[in-house]
């Protein structure tokens, strides 16, 4: 996967953590590259990160903890050409990441994919609190009668402050840019943001000592 490129694994891996843990943008990490020696296009750092995140994602689902069975789900809008796309995400309890999905519209079949994902890299939940919206309802209830499961569906407001206020360490983490261009982009982008956010909350079975290392050991 990397002998192709003209710069070392090491390099490569460096660029692009440096843009997913960080508030930067492509110009920006180019900068500060060429400050250590490296010199590489923004346009390269930007295919780099397109590349990698499927697999860093893929390497994390592997190795992530367990999350507790009490979920908290709400969906935020992210800006892709120009339009509102809707990142599902859901955390549980205690603040953990349990997992994400952009799809193009909000409504019912969006919330089903994004729950069939979760539940199937994260196990069943007992418990999901969310908004009022009557498409997560709905995706709940097709989820429960196809496989023969009894999620409990809660509404409490309160409850999921802990995924709104989540929802803006990400918004945060774009805010610099005017949006993404591409849909498929925007979508590998904010996973590898995802999964950084992941590491820093002590989610991952490593031993590695540092977050940077961890990440290095899931683009292996």
């Amino acid at each position: 996967m990397y002998k192709h490129h003209r710069f070392p694994k090491a390099i490569i891996l460096q660029a692009v953590y440096f843009k997913l843990r960080f508030t930067l943008s492509y110009r920006d990490v180019e900068e500060l590259l060429r400050i250590r020696g490296v010199k590489v296009d923004h346009s390269n750092l930007q295919r780099w990160v397109f590349k990698f995140s499927p697999l860093i994602e893929a390497n994390m689902h592997k190795r992530k903890r367990s999350v507790y069975d009490s979920w908290r789900m709400d969906e935020t809008y992210i800006k892709v050409g120009g339009k509102d796309r809707y990142l599902y995400r859901a955390v549980d309890k205690y603040g953990n990441t349990v997992d994400f999905l952009l799809t193009k519209r909000r409504m019912k079949g969006s919330a089903q994919k994004f729950l069939n994902k979760a539940i199937g890299n994260n196990g069943r939940p007992r418990v999901i609190n969310i908004d009022k919206s009557g498409a997560n309802s709905e995706a709940i209830r097709t989820v429960n009668r196809r496989s023969f499961s009894r999620i409990r569906r809660r509404s409490c407001k309160y409850l999921n402050n802990i995924v709104e206020q989540d929802h803006r360490n990400i918004k945060r983490r774009i805010c610099i840019s005017t949006g993404f261009k591409e849909f498929e982009s925007a979508q590998r982008t904010l996973a590898g943001i995802e999964v950084v956010n992941i590491i820093r909350k002590g989610q991952m079975t490593t031993s590695k000592s540092t977050h940077f290392e961890t990440f290095k050991s899931l683009a292996a």
